[in-house]
């Protein structure tokens, strides 16, 4: 082998270490964002509801909607503008930004004491969400990633499962030395540190170029995406689910609390048990996602989540109950992280930050409406049986709009 030959193969492999260090960078970074974004503060804030109704005399549809509002507020003015901005420059400006917002939001949620503030400091938390959560991650990984893109989105993913899973233990021994509005106060400083290094040094991913040839099948404009039926199912099968998921989430803690009189230790064990399925959801999903055709992982989660809410509301509590909150658990980790994996299946990469865009504005009004719907059915109707009972339809319907998506071709491409 002659030494220019040798040379050219030396840096070749030089350039392939330095992309795996860049790819290992930005699975952390994603893993860390999700940790703090998703699984502190979304996971993390339905754990103080029931200091909100005891010490401020809310109702549970007033504490209920400041996601609702929030979430419908910035969804539909932001979550699009983030798509094109991740398009354009890339996601990692827009995590930075929405880290700073998430964390401070939380900070600012430990002193209010009226509404107003309340849906104010909410907003900013929803908007952090947008910038900072899933949308950017989703977007830098599946550029960084080719083959083995579901298994890097799963071990990303782990970190709602570990914030979630850990957020309701923090928060309960906080809450026991601080009150809950310093423990507000600590997670929110503490969200901040954990993920705004990562989201400082990891590199931007690169954008498929204007000129370069795309695989058959790829939209290359949102045009091309809404002609196709396939667009449609996707958007009402993720917002049925997510919803679900959201509306068990967001009120399964005022249920346990306030309608069984679970103590706040056991609940926090529960609302942990339910996010550490999740860990073992999504690296099961993930893995699957690199096996299975994308479509088959997506109704087998979306019937996960169908067939375990009942279990988790209803089930006595014992063995049996923690079953079902891991059973759930499973769900929820495939959930989120199944999306953008089917999304890249059937649309491409061209159009992924303005397609989850609207995707994920999709699934937060549904993750906003959902929630207060029960929440206020609770109010109306002296149980959660009827909100309950929603929540499954919802669920079986986001399977039946999975279960109407096109199948992939022989190419990896699928059908209008």
């Amino acid at each position: 082998m002659s030494e220019a030959a040798g040379g050219t193969l030396e840096a070749q492999g030089d350039s392939e270490r330095l992309v795996r260090r860049y790819q290992a960078l930005a699975v952390t970074t994603a893993f860390l964002a999700l940790f703090s974004i998703v699984g502190c503060a979304l996971y993390g804030l339905p754990f103080f509801y029931d200091f909100l109704v005891r010490d401020l005399g809310w109702t549970r549809g007033q504490v209920a909607s400041g996601n609702a509002l929030s979430k419908l507020v910035v969804g539909p003015l932001f979550g699009y503008l983030a798509g094109m901005a991740v398009d354009a420059f890339g996601p990692r400006r827009l995590m930075i930004v929405g880290i700073l917002m998430a964390g401070g939001a939380l900070v600012g949620l430990s002193g209010v004491s009226t509404l107003p503030l309340f849906y104010l400091f909410y907003f900013f938390n929803a908007l952090g969400y947008v910038c900072g959560g899933p949308l950017p991650n989703q977007v830098m990984l599946s550029r960084w990633f080719d083959a083995g893109r579901g298994k890097a989105m799963g071990i990303a993913y782990l970190g709602i499962g570990f914030g979630g899973a850990l957020v309701p233990l923090v928060a309960h021994a906080l809450v026991q030395t601080l009150g809950w509005r310093g423990a507000l106060r600590a997670l929110g400083v503490l969200m901040i540190l954990i993920a705004l290094p990562g989201a400082l040094m990891v590199r931007e991913p690169s954008r498929p170029a204007a000129g370069a040839a795309r695989p058959a099948g790829e939209a290359v404009s949102m045009a091309a995406v809404f002609r196709r039926p396939a667009f449609y199912l996707l958007a009402v099968g993720s917002m049925c689910s997510i919803g679900a998921v959201g509306g068990t989430m967001q009120n399964l803690k005022l249920y346990l609390s306030l309608d069984r009189n679970f103590a706040q230790g056991d609940v926090a064990t529960l609302l942990s048990l339910i996010l550490v399925g999740s860990i073992a959801g999504r690296l099961l999903m993930g893995w699957l996602a690199d096996r299975w055709p994308k479509k088959r992982v997506m109704l087998l989660v979306y019937s996960i989540v169908a067939g375990s809410i009942p279990l988790v509301a209803f089930m006595p509590s014992g063995p049996l109950l923690y079953a079902s909150a891991l059973a759930f658990g499973v769900g929820l980790g495939g959930d989120y992280m199944i999306i953008p994996l089917m999304a890249v299946e059937l649309f491409g990469l061209r159009v992924m930050g303005r397609l989850m865009g609207l995707v994920l504005t999709a699934d937060g009004v549904a993750e906003a409406v959902v929630p207060l719907g029960v929440a206020t059915l609770r109010d109306s109707a002296g149980s959660y049986t009827p909100g309950f009972a929603l929540l499954v339809l919802l669920a079986a319907v986001g399977a039946l709009a999975v279960a109407f998506l096109p199948r992939p071709t022989r190419q990896g491409t699928t059908g209008a």
